[in-house]
């Protein structure tokens, strides 16, 4: 009995040995094929924007300061670098795109923790006309902690759910973004994971992670397309 036993527990740890072994083998080839398609996506960055009539720039500085405050930008900076600067036009709108990296500073104190820089990728395309700022963010249950500014209802309880709106013009909001713009945003499920920030003669959307080409088409045509719904007297009364 004993000597079964034994044998059965050299085996289970046998098995255990060869499980960690093959769990490290697959996320390492996990990781090696992720950094791969990032390496692949950048190249193609790179080549579409000439082919597109667009101006690329792998590293750009300075260029992203006027941004702070918006979006996912931090509130104030200078000489910021802007990964896969990318300007042009996309249906007849000027446009930009780049990545935002900073370090996280609530990493630990290991030094690999501190290499790792969070990514934020960065859409903005000029609007028509110049407006008021308006956020249409997504609902977090961390809000009440690091956002305490007031939430706006446009009186669409579906919409008043599902989003945040933040700004300090309400008729603005009503007038461009009711009606066509709320439809939009709870049917297309884009929205649901594109939060939108209105600033002066720009529409910005964002996302955590790299730049990609299908992000590119994917973001500048949602960009387009909301502001597609906005009614042109909304901006002459701004």
């Amino acid at each position: 009995m004993n000597g079964w036993l034994g044998e059965l527990i050299k085996w289970a740890l046998y098995a255990f040995i060869a499980g960690m072994f093959i769990l490290v083998f697959t996320v390492s080839r996990r990781g090696r094929k992720k950094v791969a398609q990032i390496r692949e996506d950048y190249a193609q960055l790179s080549r579409i924007a000439p082919e597109r009539g667009w101006t690329y720039e792998a590293r750009a500085r300075g260029k992203i300061d006027q941004h702070c405050g918006a979006g996912p930008m931090p509130g104030r900076g200078s000489n910021l670098s802007a990964y896969h600067y990318t300007t042009g036009e996309f249906r007849g709108r000027s446009f930009k795109y780049f990545e935002y990296r900073y370090i996280n500073p609530m990493s630990g104190a290991d030094a690999a923790d501190r290499k790792q820089p969070i990514i934020e990728s960065v859409f903005i395309v000029t609007a028509p006309g110049s407006g008021p700022s308006v956020e249409i963010l997504l609902p977090s249950k961390l809000d009440v902690v690091l956002d305490r500014r007031a939430r706006m209802q446009l009186g669409v309880p579906e919409f008043d759910q599902e989003f945040r709106v933040v700004t300090k013009d309400e008729d603005f909001v009503q007038r461009a973004f009711g009606g066509a713009v709320v439809d939009f945003l709870l049917s297309d499920p884009r929205a649901k994971e594109s939060p939108l920030h209105l600033r002066d003669s720009e529409l910005f959307t964002w996302y955590t992670g790299t730049l990609s080409p299908q992000a590119v088409d994917e973001k500048l045509n949602y960009l387009c397309d909301v502001l597609d719904r906005i009614p042109e007297q909304a901006w002459s009364a701004a």
